[in-house]
């Protein structure tokens, strides 16, 4: 038999643990001696304590542990459980890699508040617009980006396959509601130009828009749209349709020299 210490010892835990494990019922010694209360364990013993140290890394509550290392789990029981156990930690990693990235471009939108001033609001009419598009909603911001990505690279194939011009500008356009937002990835068609399998939408002509170029990835393009806003407030201008963005130059590989255009109509 083993004393703590050296159960202890090859079990990798402290005599702290083992106590308090001991006090739960959850591995009791095999022999306390009587007159010492010295604690002693069996080999055997180290089993049921590897099982009771992963189901806790694992994330059990040590009052779920007891019924299962009586049910006598499995090896390969174990190894089911961590690989859920796993798949919800990298989960969670996600999300939380996904939250310091909103905190951060937060954040920079906050220290720019003040040095935006070099942004030259143009206002002007925009042209009627005919579209070939496809649409998509989402009921939060933050997860634009990646809807609208994929609608932007398909229909960039599928454009190339129906021999339209792909290095023209592309267009979005952002419809607002109280609960979601809709959107469209498009490409302006000429006349008898058409994309199959896309929905053709015009545009209306707004007679007025104010506009501004963004210069840089889509990761800052909230900031130079925040400033359109605060410009509008600042006019006493009201919005009256649509927003759009202009994607005049989009370099493959090098999004800090994307230049995009900012269009909101006002009334």
């Amino acid at each position: 038999m083993l004393g703590i210490g050296d159960f202890a010892l090859h079990g990798q835990v402290s005599v702290r643990m083992l106590r308090h494990y001991d006090a739960l019922g959850l591995l009791v010694p095999a022999a306390v001696d009587a007159h010492s209360g010295y604690r002693r364990y069996t080999a055997d013993q180290l089993s049921r304590l590897n099982r009771l140290v992963a189901l806790k890394d694992l994330g059990f509550a040590l009052s779920e542990i007891a019924p299962i290392l009586d049910a006598d789990v499995s090896a390969d029981e174990l190894r089911a459980m961590l690989a859920l156990r796993r798949s919800q930690i990298a989960a969670r990693i996600e999300e939380d890699h996904t939250r310091l990235a909103e905190i951060e471009r937060r954040l920079r939108t906050i220290e720019k508040e003040h040095t935006m001033q070099d942004l030259e609001f143009v206002t002007k009419a925009l042209p009627e617009l005919t579209l070939a598009q496809r649409t998509g909603s989402v009921t939060d911001q933050s997860e634009i980006g990646q809807t609208i990505g994929p609608l932007f690279a398909d229909l960039l194939s599928d454009a190339g396959r129906a021999g339209l011009d792909v290095e023209q500008p592309t267009v979005a356009w952002y419809e607002m509601s109280e609960d979601s937002i809709r959107f469209a990835a498009g490409m302006p068609l000429a006349a008898g130009e058409s994309i199959p399998g896309y929905e053709v939408e015009t545009l209306p002509a707004a007679g007025r828009a104010v506009t501004v170029v963004h210069h840089g990835s889509m990761e800052t393009i909230g900031d130079s749209w925040q400033a359109l806003m605060q410009y509008l407030g600042a006019e006493g201008l009201s919005l009256d349709g649509r927003c759009r963005e202009v994607y005049i130059a989009t370099p493959h590989g090098d999004e800090d020299a994307w230049v995009t255009e900012l269009q909101q109509p006002i009334a």
